[in-house]
């Protein structure tokens, strides 16, 4: 009786032993939890992050702090699809759409209407862009802004003009002006901006029709869509030492022969792999810098009002990069004993508000 019993207290153990060994298998074999995608971490995302403005890794795979918003109306821009939430940039970026809008209505465009700048921490969007993730990219449309005040149902639902014919990627003649010559050359006038996306039919365009000075032909490059909008794009910023800069656009104006490339059939054939998924459907926070998990970490600012950017509405003197940054509707002028306008010895955009002399692309096809 006594061997019986140890024998059975042998099996029993042995039988332990296996169940715990098939336990762990199967705990090794289960797959980890799915890591939350970047894009919904940051899609999620209503207000900035508190922090002085640093963009912080590449234009495709990054975030920033210290955004700041462009207001929705401006006296020569409106923000389209502001449901989006995506009037969100570094400060010099807003500065400069502003000041962008200001210069082109001298050069007789009616004024601008934005499109997607980035979301309020940058990163990976839900929808659409690769890039946008830094705060440095934005989207003007080709269309000018109306005479009249747009209802926010309007600026949600309203179709941009298409400029180039989807057939020929030529430039419909019957819709291109010189005003839009002349805002492009604007747009790549300022030394902040490093390139210009738009549509080779585009491209060709200013190719074939700009006389004189072609040197700012060089920042305009072609890209698949853009037809009815180009995409500026500034490079880093001073504070951002994280920032991964681009590289520099080839020498010359671009109006040679990779440009006749996107006139052959390569560029537009079906993509082989179109099932592939997109980058932003893979990246995880461990995809972007590590800096970008204390950027989605950060305090909010009391409310979208506090961070959103005034500038310099009515071009008083005050250069894009020191543009001072307003944290509620600009007030009237107050005399200093000077008889000037007091301007802040420094820009911080949580700041209390100053008193200064301000007066009131389609994917590619096949996927």
């Amino acid at each position: 009786m006594t061997m019986l019993k140890r024998s059975l207290r042998g099996r029993s153990r042995l039988l332990t032993a296996a169940l715990a060994v098939l336990v762990l298998a199967g705990l090794a074999a289960r797959p980890a939890a799915a890591e939350e995608l970047a894009k919904n971490l940051f899609g999620a995302q209503k207000l900035p992050a508190v922090a002085a403005p640093q963009s912080i890794g590449f234009y495709s795979k990054g975030c920033f702090a210290g955004g700041v918003a462009i207001p929705l109306n401006g006296p020569k821009w409106e923000v389209m699809r502001p449901s989006r939430n995506r009037r969100w940039g570094h400060p010099t970026m807003i500065a400069l759409i502003e000041k962008l809008s200001r210069d082109a209505a001298a050069d007789g465009w009616p004024g601008l209407l934005v499109g997607d700048i980035s979301q309020p921490r940058g990163g990976p969007m839900l929808t659409g862009h690769a890039s946008h993730q830094i705060g440095l990219d934005a989207d003007i449309w080709l269309t000018p802004m109306p005479d009249r005040k747009l209802s926010l149902e309007q600026r949600e639902n309203m179709s941009a003009t298409l400029l180039v014919d989807e057939k020929t990627h030529l430039v419909k003649d019957a819709l291109w002006a010189p005003a839009h010559t002349r805002l492009l050359k604007r747009a790549a006038s300022y030394a902040e901006v490093e390139r210009i996306l738009i549509n080779p039919g585009i491209k060709k365009k200013l190719c074939d029709t700009v006389k004189g000075d072609r040197g700012w032909l060089r920042k305009v490059r072609p890209f698949w869509g853009h037809d009815y909008h180009f995409h500026i794009r500034i490079g880093c910023q001073p504070g951002s030492p994280k920032c991964k800069a681009q590289e520099n656009t080839a020498p010359g104006d671009g109006c040679d022969q990779s440009l006749a490339w996107w006139f052959t059939e390569e560029p537009w054939r079906p993509n082989k792999n179109p099932d592939r998924p997109k980058a932003r459907d893979l990246m995880t926070m461990a995809s972007l810098p590590a800096a970008c998990q204390a950027v989605l970490d950060g305090p909010d600012p009391a409310s979208a009002e506090a961070v959103t950017y005034y500038g310099d509405y009515y071009g008083n003197g005050v250069p894009v990069a020191a543009a001072p940054v307003l944290t509620k509707a600009p007030s009237p002028a107050r005399a200093s004993a000077s008889g000037a306008a007091a301007l802040p010895a420094t820009a911080n955009a949580y700041a209390e508000t100053p008193e200064i002399g301000i007066p009131l692309p389609r994917p590619r096809p096949g996927g």
